[in-house]
């Protein structure tokens, strides 16, 4: 993902981390995952990733995608707007990236990124062929949402900011489809919600504890 820029005047550097279920690994998965607002966006107002900077996630967890992702599948829009990919992960993850486009002829050639130009379920193929035994990533909400209707979708790894966007590119844009149930990985109840409690700061200043 690409590295964030234009820093915002919320500062989260107190908070701590969020947690995560269990340690990544890499076992050939199709692995729907993205840093969310918890109003459901993905990324700001045309692709913006700004809105990530200062928000911190567990220890470790960056260098256990860099170790566990074999390749990244996106989609065009969001390549265009952040066209270099060695910024995933921060730069501490280099291997091959695949954009799913319409028209391949007029993208514009970056190091390491292969356009394809096929059905969501052979890219898929391709990128799982390519990942080599590791896990493929998908870095488009568009591209997610077609693969779960597949099926193709192992797991959707979600990392919750504490920020609400308000606008954007959500994760899951589906208007008039039938609700998509999913079971939680964590704890006893597979079918329980997931409980967090926030409180809104005012721009420039940090969180207090209770």
């Amino acid at each position: 993902m690409p590295a964030a820029k234009n820093p915002q005047s919320i500062d989260t550097a107190s908070n701590p981390p969020l947690a995560d279920p269990e340690r990544q690994t890499a076992a050939g998965k199709v692995l729907w995952r993205f840093t969310m607002s918890l109003d459901g966006f993905v990324a700001g107002p045309n692709h913006a990733m700004d809105w990530m900077t200062g928000v911190p996630s567990r220890p470790g967890l960056i260098e256990e995608y860099a170790q566990t992702t074999g390749a990244v599948l996106g989609g065009r829009d969001g390549f265009d707007v952040h066209p270099d990919a060695s910024g995933i992960y921060g730069g501490a993850w280099q291997g091959p990236v695949f954009v799913l486009t319409h028209h391949p002829e007029d993208a514009q050639p970056a190091t390491g990124v292969t356009f394809l130009s096929c059905d969501v379920a052979e890219a898929v193929r391709i990128g799982l062929e390519a990942a080599g035994g590791r896990n493929l990533e998908v870095f488009s909400s568009t591209i997610g949402r077609q693969l779960l209707e597949r099926g193709l979708i192992d797991d959707i790894d979600l990392h919750i900011a504490p920020v609400l966007l308000g606008d954007g590119i959500r994760l899951f844009d589906n208007p008039g489809a039938a609700p998509v149930r999913l079971e939680l990985l964590t704890g006893e109840d597979h079918s329980a919600t997931v409980n967090v409690r926030y409180r809104p700061i005012a721009t420039g200043t940090t969180s207090h504890s209770d």
